[in-house]
């Protein structure tokens, strides 16, 4: 037996042996269960539960919020939670200390004595009792969530506190009991550190003594969750003498020689039982369950030579875990959980909620400016995702002495103590888009790292937007941009920082790279992520929004209500369009997932790229209702998009197509690079089979299989089309699908026909009169039964139309419509995609699916979309444009109408423009064709009036409710 004298604060390291005592018992500490029926001043009610659970208030809410989700039972205040507790006899000897796992400011009265107060968030609220007699007594806990009980906006608006998601709510979450350990001693804060590389592991733990005394420590632990061999810790009894008060130990676990190592691929995890026995028979016991797993950064080396980039250059920054490279396919979670209205506190849901994400491809949590419970580390643990979380802040750092950063602090060690022995737990933030005092947020950081130098820490996501560029201090820069300006990028100047493909018109030049440059898969992030000295993670990407799916109000029987969804399809209704709901939710999201590959390829394709966080995989039903998710609300698919096909652009490795274009001249030879991105353990080596198809082409064959290593983003091959496109001799859409073992990625293609002007064109012409505006001329022929083809000047209609849009609106019109006038920027055109009917004849020779895709980029940025809301009950347009859920204007690309007994197609597209591009060229024939042709037959009639009103008049603007953001968009 190894004896040791521990002295306070000291630390003694003990390596123990391997031979291990596989029948010790860890017992559970006696505790008196909460939980059940409890006396408010609202009411009776259930803990743990909360006022909204328990419908307690007043039930008095609006009806009319489109901002978020509504609570039904809404409240704020004081309330008062009473019970008779019943303390046995064999407990009155026993040092017993109250645990509420989750609530929000609290105070504890017992027999009517204050026993004291917490005002923190994360961590368990813990009451040490007094000396308690048996039999009954009287508690009463006051909890307390109002504004003001938290030091700043910048917490209240946090999602660990914001009605916008999780709700402030009022309640006892999680375990409710209290707890009986010995008065003559008991332990605490076990850690543990492991050392991967040294295959042991450091446990540290306090020890608190009532006296004088000595304890003999039992140690032992095993594997589990894992489809290995059970691995058993050794250990030999510990004999520690201890000191009145707090006792810091130490000891160090020998792992063996080959320690299961925790990670996505082998969640591998430990058991650590801990048996403290002293002369007396007094006992107590913990245990921990811990994973040895090392997470850190390294350079990324050049291996291929590229644009300004030779072999050997440092390129970027990963992460590594236990040695290997890894890319976080990330998801934001903002604390969405509609039924309850807070996030779950059981293990077995939040494994239901990550085993949905890990179908999509997603390894990685961002918990956006919230902890989750300890529930959700266990649960990624089990299942294998890497957990950044973050401090409850959405605003300016101040000094290190003001009451928020003090807040702050404390929440961070708390929060460190309480799940940091989780190996799911990889980083923690200082919270989301900070500003202020940069020497202060290093302090801050300083003294977590000093606390747990288990993990990895940052300053906050996207700090001051990106523009400060990378900081010193912190371990890993989760951002949009790096600074301001990028010399020698292959992307215009405004373009060049970024690091991220959409953006708000408030905060990027046309809301970013993916709108506004013609569309091609060949752009990487090289020339920006290479001037940071540390791991580059893409913040937010993949904020397209969709149309609503209003069958999805039925889901909610919850404390939370979709009156904005209500409201939403209220004003679809008075626009006259309800009965396009259901196209414009799949023609918008379907068109917003193909947005969302792009955004998501263009990290991927990065060498030194360290990982994405997609805002978000769920729809976030705050700040003004973003509906970006692949899913919904709850976790569930809206149909756009299956987890295999989502998983062909997300996952371990990925097979990529690069392209300088996606739209082809059917004369010109066309190159297809084969790249490969690799984030599994070891090295892939497989062949990739590659197939080019539609109507009746097929080009198919097989690139050499290649290694590429962990970690590396590698060029395979070509695929190189010569003259294969000649036999095309109308415009076709294609398919391209790559194939590398198990994986597959799927890209499509357009190739058009390259045709000189002919005079048969210009005979066409001739029985159509085309015009830029209404004139007399137009109006005479119109009603001599004529045809016009009206393409208006652009700066002729502005005052009835929006602007071209090709991307969906980003995250939320009426939030961004707001920053942008309040920063003097331009307000994005808030159009969501395109709608038409593939199967009529005008699109015979101009496929497509019925709904915005890259072959539209050049008509849609050179387009002006007519407002038709007087029009509404007569009209569809050709081409429709979907608007957001704030105008729900009637929007027209491309419209025809029976006008006085002529035929009119109005086209609000400056054809000019877009005759250099495949696609536009095209466009302007099949327009052509089609106005002289017999399928030229419009059946929605309007008057010469109507024409002129639409053409002349003014759109009516409609009233936006704006809706604020807590972030600074003013550039640094």
């Amino acid at each position: 037996m190894l004896k040791t004298r521990i002295f306070p604060f000291f630390s003694v390291a003990i390596a123990l042996l391997t031979a291990c005592d596989d029948g010790l018992q860890v017992p559970q500490r006696e505790r008196i269960d909460l939980s059940g029926e409890w006396q408010t001043n609202l009411g009776p009610c259930r803990l743990p539960g909360t006022t909204d659970e328990n419908r307690l208030g007043s039930g008095q809410h609006a009806t009319d919020v489109t901002t978020q989700l509504t609570r039904l039972f809404p409240f704020e205040g004081i309330v008062r939670y009473e019970r008779d507790v019943e303390i046995p006899s064999a407990m009155t000897n026993r040092r017993l200390t109250l645990i509420m796992e989750r609530t929000k400011p609290s105070l504890l009265i017992v027999d009517g004595d204050t026993i004291g107060h917490h005002d923190h968030l994360y961590a368990p609220h813990r009451y040490v009792l007094p000396q308690l007699t048996s039999g009954r007594h009287r508690f009463i806990i006051e909890v307390d969530n109002r504004p003001e009980r938290v030091p700043s906006p910048g917490i209240r608006g946090s999602h660990a506190w914001t009605d916008a998601t999780q709700t402030n709510w009022n309640g006892i979450l999680g375990d409710f009991c209290i707890e009986a350990t010995p008065r003559a001693f008991f332990m605490s804060d076990v850690q543990v550190y492991p050392d991967v590389a040294r295959r042991t592991a450091e446990v540290r733990l306090t020890i608190t003594a009532e006296r004088h005394n000595a304890v003999t420590l039992r140690i032992a632990g095993e594997s589990f969750n894992t489809t290995e061999a059970r691995r058993t810790i050794g250990h030999e009894p510990l004999e520690i003498e201890l000191h009145e008060g707090e006792n810091r130990v130490a000891f160090t676990l020998d792992m063996g020689d080959a320690p299961l190592l925790w990670s996505e691929f082998h969640p591998a995890l430990y058991r650590l039982g801990i048996v403290a026995d002293d002369k007396d028979g007094f006992r107590d016991a913990q245990q921990v369950t811990f994973g040895m797993r090392e997470f850190a950064t390294r350079p990324v080396i050049a291996r291929q030579a590229d644009r300004n980039v030779a072999v050997g250059d440092t390129i970027g920054w990963h992460f590594t875990i236990n040695g290997r490279a890894t890319f976080l396919r990330g998801k934001h979670d903002g604390c969405v959980f509609p039924l309850t209205g807070y996030a779950p506190m059981d293990v077995a849901s939040w494994r239901d909620v990550f085993r949905t994400a890990k179908s999509y491809g997603i390894n990685h949590y961002r918990c956006h400016s919230y902890t989750p419970p300890r529930a959700a580390f266990l649960a990624a643990d089990l299942e294998g995702i890497y957990i950044d979380t973050e401090l409850p802040y959405w605003g300016a750092i101040g000094q290190m002495d003001d009451s928020v950063t003090q807040f702050l602090l404390r929440e961070g060690l708390m929060a460190l103590d309480h799940v940091g022995n989780s190996p799911s737990f990889m980083m923690l933030g200082l919270g989301n888009e900070l500003g202020g005092e940069v020497d202060v947020m290093r302090q801050m950081v300083d003294s977590l790292r000093r606390r747990d130098s288990r993990h990895l820490y940052n300053f906050g996501a996207n700090d001051f937007l990106g523009w400060r560029g990378p900081l010193d201090g912190e371990d890993c820069l989760i951002t949009c941009r790096i600074g301001g300006w990028v010399a020698d990028a292959p992307v215009p100047d405004a373009f060049a920082s970024h690091v991220r493909s959409s953006f708000s018109f408030a905060d990027a030049d046309d809301g970013g790279l993916l709108n506004a440059l013609r569309p091609a898969t060949r752009l990487n992030y090289t020339h920006a992520v290479r001037r940071a000295p540390r791991p580059v993670v893409s913040h937010e990407t993949c904020q397209f929004q969709s149309y609503p799916d209003y069958a999805e109000i039925e889901k909610y029987t919850g404390v939370l209500y979709p009156y904005n969804l209500e409201v939403f399809r209220q004003r679809l209704i008075d626009a006259g369009l309800s009965d396009q709901a259901e196209l414009f939710h799949w023609a918008t999201g379907e068109w917003a997932m193909d947005c969302c590959k792009a955004d998501i390829e263009q990290v991927l394709r990065t060498p030194g790229m360290a990982g994405f966080q997609m805002l978000d995989l769920q729809d976030y039903p705050g700040q003004g209702s973003a509906l970006c998710g692949v899913l919904d609300a709850f976790m569930e698919s809206k149909g756009y998009i299956t987890d295999d096909e989502f998983r062909q652009f997300c996952a371990p490795v990925v097979p990529l197509a690069l392209m300088d274009s996606l739209c082809a001249w059917n004369d010109q030879p066309f190159n297809i690079d084969v790249a490969l991105c690799n984030y599994l353990e070891g090295d892939f080596c497989q062949p990739i089979d590659y197939r080019i198809e539609g109507d009746g082409f097929v080009r198919d064959g097989l690139l050499p299989a290649t290694t590429v290593a962990n970690g590396e983003v590698r060029t395979i091959g070509r695929i190189a089309l010569t003259d294969d496109f000649a036999e095309l001799h109308r415009p076709t859409q294609l398919t391209l699908t790559l194939r590398a073992g198990d994986y597959a990625n799927r890209y499509r293609l357009w190739v058009y026909p390259h045709y000189a002007n002919s005079a048969a064109d210009s005979a066409a012409t001739a029985d159509v009169l085309v015009a830029n505006s209404l004139s007399d001329v137009v109006e005479r022929c119109l009603n001599d039964g004529g045809r016009v083809l009206l393409v208006p000047r652009l700066a002729d209609i502005a005052a009835q139309s929006v602007g071209g849009l090709f991307t969906p609106d980003y995250w939320n019109y009426a939030m961004f419509k707001t920053i942008s006038e309040n920063n003097g920027r331009p307000v994005s055109p808030g159009t969501l995609g395109l709608l038409f009917d593939a199967h009529r004849p005008l699109f015979a020779d101009f496929p497509g699916n019925g709904r915005s895709d890259w072959q539209w980029w050049s008509i849609v940025r050179n387009s002006r979309p007519l407002v038709l809301d007087s029009l509404a009950d007569v009209c569809r347009p050709l081409i429709q444009v979907v608007d957001n859920v704030e105008r729900n204007h009637l929007l027209g690309l491309l419209v025809e109408m029976h006008v006085d007994g002529g035929s009119l197609l109005i086209c609000p597209t400056d054809l000019d423009a877009i005759g250099r591009y495949p696609e536009g060229d095209a466009y302007r024939r099949v327009l052509m064709r089609y106005a002289t042709s017999a399928d030229f037959a419009p059946r929605d009639t309007v008057s010469m009036d109507d024409v002129r009103r639409l053409l002349n008049g003014v759109s009516a603007e409609r009233d936006i409710r704006g809706v604020q953001n807590l972030s600074d968009y003013k550039r640094h």
